[in-house]
């Protein structure tokens, strides 16, 4: 017997290290360069879309997150970041039993990890209460595991300590905003994996460099163009600059490390998306 439980609207190069400038520094001292960086720009976030706007839009657009064969279309290589990641799971975690999917949307990336290690239990998050519907009615006949859904803020997650043995967060991070979000939520993930346990995550990325951010700006919306023309190309931009506070990946990887990470890696990384993930 299937057991579905439900919890609804939650309130509110394994050293770590990196070169830089020709000398090797740890994960927090390039956080600390990188987070100096973003001060002296002063971020304003004031203008960015709430979680209730956010909400309301994945509301109304389950369907387009509904296809397991080609994931989320305006992700560029979105079938093999899903590949990767979930292999990468299987690969470090065989013998896994507890799975949680972060901002799952309609369910993709833990039908993905079903296909590869079944009868999970599976732990399904997301701010929309129609993703999570969607996401269940996917998810439920493909496993003989419990199924508990979440929705709200990943953010206000209440995770118990060394429960799970992989976390998959795949187009979702990016909505995070300051600092002490991304620092938070990492530190989140960490501790909520078992020893051993990895974390996977596919999604949009920043550059460091207004130079090559402009080059993967001006490839992805060529990419655009080639999916539905201009109209759809402004359409995706819009939304993007609008809800968006994507991070670099260096960033992503130095914070992976000083949240206690060892072991780092990189899967994918295309235009302005990246695939990559840590085992503790």
């Amino acid at each position: 017997m299937k057991q579905v439980s439900r919890r609804v609207n939650l309130t509110n190069n394994h050293s770590g290290r990196r070169l830089v400038r020709q000398r090797w520094i740890t994960p927090q001292k390039l956080i600390s360069l990188i987070n100096k960086k973003n001060r002296k720009m002063k971020a304003d976030y004031s203008n960015k879309a709430t979680n209730e706007e956010i909400r309301e839009r994945f509301d109304k657009d389950t369907e387009r997150f509904s296809n397991l064969q080609t994931g989320q279309q305006t992700t560029i290589d979105a079938p093999l970041t899903m590949e990767l990641c979930t292999e990468a799971a299987r690969y470090a975690n065989p013998q896994a039993k507890e799975l949680l999917d972060i901002g799952c949307g309609a369910g993709n990336y833990t039908l993905k990890m079903l296909s590869k290690i079944p009868d999970l239990n599976c732990v399904l998050n997301d701010l929309s209460l129609p993703m999570l519907q969607k996401a269940e009615e996917r998810v439920a006949p493909q496993t003989t595991g419990k199924v508990t859904l979440i929705q709200g803020d990943m953010r206000n997650l209440n995770l118990e300590a060394d429960r799970f043995d992989i976390i998959l967060a795949a187009a979702t991070l990016h909505h995070l905003r300051d600092d002490d979000d991304w620092e938070l939520m990492f530190n989140k993930i960490y501790k909520a994996l078992k020893p051993g346990g990895s974390f996977w995550v596919s999604d949009f990325i920043c550059h460091h460099s207004e130079a090559i951010n402009k080059l993967f700006e001006d490839k992805y919306t060529s990419y655009l163009e080639s999916l539905g023309g201009v109209e759809y190309r402004e359409k995706v931009w819009a939304y993007v600059r609008y809800e968006d506070t994507p991070r670099s990946l260096n960033y992503q990887l130095a914070l992976l490390g000083k949240v206690g990470f060892s072991q780092i890696d990189v899967l994918h990384k295309n235009s302005c998306f990246a695939a990559f993930g840590a085992i503790k």
